[in-house]
C-alpha cells in the first residue's frame, strides 16, 4: 500500500509537473492578447484625441479669423474719363447729280401744287359762305351804275371754276418752272464747283 501510495504520488506529481507548462502558457496568452487589445483602444483614443485637438484648432482660427480685424484691399485708382470735345469736319460739296435733283424738285413742286390748291379752295369756301363776293359785285355795280344804264356784272369773275381754273394752271406752271430751273441750277452748280471750288459745309458732332 506504502509502494502504491508513492508510485501514485510520483505520478501526481508528474502529471503536476507536466501540467503545469500548459496553464502557464494560456496565461501567456492571454495577457498578450490583453495588451494587444489595450493598445488597439490606446490607438484609437489618441487618434480620436488628436482629430478633436485639430477640430478645435480650426474652429478657433475660423473664429478668430472672423472676429479679427479686417485687412481693407486696396482699391483700384479711379480712373476718371474726360469726355472728348465735339468733332468737327469740314466737307466741300463739290458735285450735285441732276438727276436727283431733278426727282427731288418735281415732288416738291407737285406737294407744293397740292397744298396751294386745297389752300385757294378752301379760302373761297370761306369767302364765299361770308358773302364777300355778292359785297363786291354790289359794290362794283353801284359804282358804275348810271341813270341810263346798269352797273358792270362782275359776277363771273368770283365763280368757283374759274377761280380753281387759274389756280390749276398756275401750280402746273410752277411745276415745270420750279423742276426745269432745280436742274439747270445743279449743272450750273457743278461747272463753277468744277472751276473754283464747291461750297464748304462745316458739320459738328450734336450732344
Amino acid at each position: 500500500m506504502t509502494a502504491d501510495s508513492a508510485g501514485f504520488a510520483s505520478s501526481a506529481g508528474t502529471n503536476g509537473t507536466r501540467s503545469a507548462p500548459s496553464g502557464g502558457g494560456f496565461s501567456s496568452t492571454a495577457a498578450g492578447a490583453a495588451a494587444g487589445i489595450g493598445g488597439a483602444a490606446a490607438g484609437l483614443g489618441g487618434a480620436a484625441a488628436g482629430a478633436a485637438a485639430g477640430l478645435a484648432s480650426s474652429v478657433t482660427a475660423a473664429f478668430r479669423g472672423g472676429s479679427g480685424p479686417k485687412t481693407k484691399t486696396a482699391s483700384a485708382p479711379k480712373v476718371r474719363v474726360r469726355r472728348s470735345s465735339k468733332r468737327q469736319a469740314m466737307l466741300t460739296l463739290s458735285r450735285v447729280e441732276p438727276w436727283s435733283v431733278m426727282k427731288f424738285s418735281f415732288v416738291a413742286s407737285v406737294v407744293a401744287f397740292i397744298i396751294l390748291f386745297v389752300a385757294v379752295a378752301v379760302l373761297y369756301m370761306v369767302l364765299s359762305a361770308l358773302g364777300v363776293f355778292d359785297s363786291l359785285q354790289h359794290q362794283v355795280a353801284s359804282i358804275t351804275s348810271s341813270q341810263n344804264a346798269a352797273g358792270t356784272n362782275i359776277s363771273h369773275w368770283f365763280s368757283a371754276s374759274l377761280i380753281l381754273g387759274y389756280t390749276a394752271m398756275l401750280g402746273a406752271l410752277n411745276i415745270v418752272l420750279i423742276t426745269a430751273l432745280s436742274t439747270i441750277g445743279s449743272v450750273i452748280y457743278n461747272l463753277i464747283a468744277k472751276t473754283v471750288g464747291g461750297i464748304e459745309v462745316t458739320l459738328r458732332e450734336t450732344d
